[in-house]
């Protein structure tokens, strides 16, 4: 149970015997939404991603370190991965102190490490993903790739936890965020719960299935065409992103792939 629906249940101050007095309580409760465990598998997944996660924040770290560095000594660079590395030829052809010239070449190092080791995080993850149906199916939705039906089947599962495809997208955060009052129902904007990891990467594949809506074709690709010429292209990319969701709970739970 999620500790945040225990809370209210708390008579007083907080110790063990309170606690599981309270716990026992919520549990007791025909409304209360359970939690179901992770297998083996997906709790190994969950942990690749992270790790994957954590190396390119710090690959993007040192990316930005050294575009700094450079800056303070006059040296601007473009964005972007191909100019870091060529980084000892820009060296070369500008004046830098030899203290400043070793230190970008130790970032420089470091760099190239991770990039090797998130090359190799992405090996294993796609022969990993060649035995497992599910993430084979979860790729037929366009825009999905691997990083994303990997991390949907891990929080997923058999999909059984969630009487429909809504609840999915709710919890993750994907549907209006509710104020209402008074008999008046108000609707603010999604409510960004749940895997803020995944929720970013639905997102990112709307945004490249509406970047090659010319060739796509379905049902799909005609309600996109609709609600772009009536709404901003961001909320149309939420709206998808909510979409792909409720289909990836779909194809889990019937066991079957996309059609357009």
């Amino acid at each position: 149970i999620s500790p945040q629906f225990v809370r209210p249940f708390v008579k007083s101050n907080k110790n063990d015997f309170v606690d599981a007095e309270a716990i026992c309580e919520a549990a007791s409760r025909p409304s209360m939404r359970f939690v179901q465990p992770r297998t083996e598998t997906q709790q190994a997944m969950r942990a690749l991603h992270r790790v994957r996660e954590s190396l390119i924040k710090d690959k993007v770290k040192t990316t930005n370190q050294m575009h700094a560095f450079l800056l303070e000594f006059g040296i601007s660079l473009p964005k972007g991965e191909a100019v870091i590395k060529r980084l000892s030829l820009v060296l070369a052809e500008h004046d830098v102190p030899d203290y400043m010239s070793r230190l970008l070449m130790k970032l420089h190092a470091h760099y190239l490490y991770l990039v090797e080791q998130i090359t190799t995080l992405e090996l294993e993850l796609k022969q990993s993903i060649k035995a497992d149906d599910a993430i084979q199916r979860m790729m037929t939705i366009p825009g999905v790739g691997p990083i994303t039906a990997s991390l949907l089947s891990s929080q997923l599962g058999d999909g059984k936890q969630f009487s429909c495809s809504r609840d999915f997208a709710a919890s993750m955060g994907l549907v209006p965020r509710q104020y209402s009052t008074g008999g008046k129902p108000t609707l603010l904007g999604i409510s960004k719960r749940g895997n803020k990891n995944l929720r970013r990467l639905l997102v990112q594949c709307a945004r490249a299935f509406m970047m090659r809506l010319e060739h796509q074709h379905g049902r799909l690709a005609e309600w996109v065409k609709a609600q772009l010429s009536k709404k901003h292209s961001n909320v149309v990319a939420c709206a998808l992103a909510n979409k792909l969701a409720r289909i990836a709970w779909a194809i889990t739970t019937r066991q079957n792939e996309y059609q357009a």
